[in-house]
């Protein structure tokens, strides 16, 4: 029910975000360029939950929805499988099963070619507006041009004719298929078990993504954004217009209201009535603190789906995702999983000292975020569900909310996006 008490205060933000990972952040950054008052709020450190755990890849050509034809048949096995890249924990399974087949349902060639347009939208300009954004920052540096080697142990199957490919390909990406020999010069320390592998040229890594997180958390702070450290409980429209959020510190208004809060998004959404089929999927990785070698661009164990990076903390390896809901305790043998996997990365790796991390990305069935205002709710802009690609898609994400928060032309179709679409 909207609360007929308060009214909007002129002196306030003119927009508060809810929640300060990469993708409100950029919001921030953007809306803060165009001399808009900003306010974020979040219970955590900004840029260091979800947006912290990643492997650090910043690719245009990251097009490729999670839900391909023939995946269908590839699921059970992974499941059954202690080392394989998707588990769901049984007692969860009745909640997630309709979500799967859903899924499931999204990987059809027509469906997956209109998925990776929409992808390509948010992911074309990436690496050129994170140089952008971190301009003036002092820590340039901390975003490198790379390649994204996609390694196979199986030389046949690295093909560049398949249907993931040739999308990579209309979209603009340069792709190269290696052999062995090259592999190796490419990559010295990787295991001669890599028979070949696709090279996708043209994109950038993170060198540490909870780094680039507070260095442009820091710019905005400079810009005039003010950031509060306080946990959200709920909500509302105010009647006379603009939108009031409940925190444990206090009570906020504003006229217009971004909810970027990831996988906690749709929990906020549903006392207004709105429904999102968005479910938590648990990430994790583990960084090897003294790793005795060194990647020169990022990596994919295309059969493990795993991603190895070298980092500024060592060798981050992130992969796997779980499905066991927002509140469930972290899989220690996910983990263990992810060290026995990285050892057969490279014989020269020690593997001896490492810290983990784990948190929750906001999947939805069809591999793409909610951007844009429910139908009915004037003023409430929705800015979540990215998935895997959250880092990479957060600075376009963050221009357009921009536009649609300053009534400016937004200039692309977001029927795509839309939180009225499911």
């Amino acid at each position: 029910m909207a609360d007929r008490r308060r009214r909007p205060d002129p002196m306030q933000p003119e927009v508060t975000i809810l929640g300060a990972g990469i993708v409100g952040i950029f919001t921030g950054l953007a809306l803060a360029e165009r001399g808009v008052r900003v306010r974020l709020i979040d219970r955590g450190e900004p840029g260091q939950a979800t947006s912290f755990g990643n492997a650090g890849v910043i690719s245009p050509w990251s097009v490729i929805p999670q839900s391909v034809p023939g995946l269908w048949k590839k699921v059970p096995g992974w499941l059954l499988d202690p080392l394989g890249p998707v588990t769901v924990r049984p007692g969860y399974l009745p909640r997630v099963a309709g979500w799967g087949l859903r899924f499931l349902a999204q990987g059809r060639e027509d469906r997956v070619r209109e998925v990776s347009g929409a992808m390509s939208l948010l992911n074309a300009d990436c690496v050129t507006l994170y140089r952008h954004f971190l301009k003036g920052t002092g820590h340039e540096d901390l975003v490198r041009d790379s390649y994204y080697v996609h390694a196979f142990r199986d030389g046949s199957a690295a093909r560049l004719d398949t249907l993931e490919n040739t999308l990579r390909r209309e979209a603009g990406a340069e792709l190269e298929r290696i052999e062995r020999a090259e592999l190796q010069r490419l990559e010295p320390a990787l295991s001669p078990d890599f028979e070949a592998a696709i090279v996708i040229k043209g994109q950038a890594r993170a060198l540490s993504p909870g780094r680039v997180g507070k260095a442009l958390c820091d710019k905005l702070r400079g810009m005039g954004g003010e950031v509060i450290t306080a946990e959200i409980r709920s909500l509302r429209p105010v009647e006379a217009g603009g939108w009031l959020c409940v925190t444990d510190a206090g009570e906020f208004t504003s006229p217009r209201l971004v909810l970027a809060m990831g996988a906690w998004s749709a929990e906020l959404l549903r006392p207004l009535g709105i429904r999102i089929p968005l479910q938590s999927e648990r990430g994790y990785h583990v960084s090897f603190t003294d790793p005795g070698i060194t990647l020169n661009n990022s990596v994919m164990d295309v059969d493990r789906k795993y991603v190895a990076s070298s980092m500024e903390d060592g060798l981050r390896v992130a992969g796997t995702a779980e499905f066991s809901g927002l509140d469930a305790p972290v899989n220690q043998k996910r983990l263990d999983g992810l060290v026995t996997l990285a050892k057969s990365l490279s014989p020269d790796l020690n593997a001896s000292d490492y810290t983990t991390w784990s948190g929750q990305r906001p999947s939805l069935p069809d591999s793409l975020p909610c951007i844009g205002e429910p139908e009915g709710f004037p003023g409430l802009i929705t800015a979540f569900g990215h998935g895997h690609c959250g880092l990479m898609m957060a600075p376009k994400t963050g221009r357009i909310v921009a536009d649609i928060a300053t009534g400016q032309p937004v200039n692309h179709d977001l029927s795509a996006f839309s939180p009225d679409r499911f």
